[in-house]
């Protein structure tokens, strides 16, 4: 039977619990031990880092050169599908890109993780003849993240435009885009000499254009899209005049403002 707990204070949780707490650490299983013994046997011609099993998932590190030849050798194994592959930036503490693809065995109902860790200035073989989902997703990270890889049919951008500088994906990327995205279009489309003329480009998500009214409500004057702006100030309450009523006997003169925790 579930154990019962108290649904009246479910909002106070978040005042009763640590704000430091550090969840345990996920179990890692010797592979030897478990079914994924076959794999580690079929690979032990190769210089294994590191290997463990971790939520019914093999996971193996191996060295950047070796990268082709453990990917062959695991689709031989049985392991048909390259359903995921991507990286993670380490640049500042590593100076370079942790790399992992993610294998499938349909007919074994296994899954294994293969991690190798590539320098900033290193080249990594690609695998994209090896499966043919490799192509698109390595080029993927090579557009996001900058990894460069050998061999490619053809490495090019993918998201980004052919000419755009720098990897948007990197953690020294800025979040709303550097000076060259920001002028990215206006440059492009019309030309520097219209800077000053259309300015720059909005990439904050989060900005209000007061003078904007078509798309944008002022306070206290809210009114549907396209419509005219009241000119007199309505302090509308919770519940919509005529709208779905979701809120019971809350008015705005009602209101408390919290002054301490309860």
């Amino acid at each position: 039977m579930r154990i019962y707990s108290d649904k009246k204070d479910t909002s106070k949780k978040n005042y009763y619990e640590d704000r430091f707490f550090k969840a345990n650490q996920t179990q890692k299983i010797d592979p030897l031990q478990t079914f994924f013994k076959d794999e580690i046997n079929a690979l032990t011609n190769f210089n294994i880092l590191n290997s463990y099993v971790e939520f019914n998932t093999l996971v193996i590190y191996i060295n950047s050169v070796d990268n082709i030849d453990v990917i062959t050798s695991l689709k031989n194994f049985g392991y048909e599908m390259l359903c995921e592959m991507s990286g993670i930036d380490f640049i500042a503490q590593k100076n370079g890109v942790e790399v992992f693809y993610e294998l499938l065995s349909i007919s074994k109902k296994r899954r294994v993780r293969v991690k190798t860790f590539v320098k900033t200035d290193e080249m990594l073989q690609s695998v994209a003849n090896i499966y043919k989902s490799a192509n698109w997703a390595e080029r993927e990270l090579y557009d996001m993240m900058g990894v460069l890889f050998k061999n490619h049919p053809n490495l090019k951008r993918l998201i980004m435009p052919d000419d755009w500088f720098d990897h948007p994906l990197r953690k020294s990327y800025p979040l709303q885009g550097d000076e060259r995205a920001r002028w990215y279009e206006i440059d492009t489309i019309y030309g520097k000499d219209f800077r000053s003329i259309i300015g720059e480009e909005n990439r904050d998500s989060g900005f209000v254009d007061s003078k904007d009214t078509f798309n944008f409500s002022m306070l206290y004057h809210e009114t549907p899209k396209g419509e005219d702006r009241p000119t007199k100030p309505y302090k509308q309450e919770y519940q919509e005049e005529n709208g779905v009523k979701f809120v019971k006997k809350v008015k705005r003169d009602n209101s408390k403002i919290l002054d301490k925790r309860p």
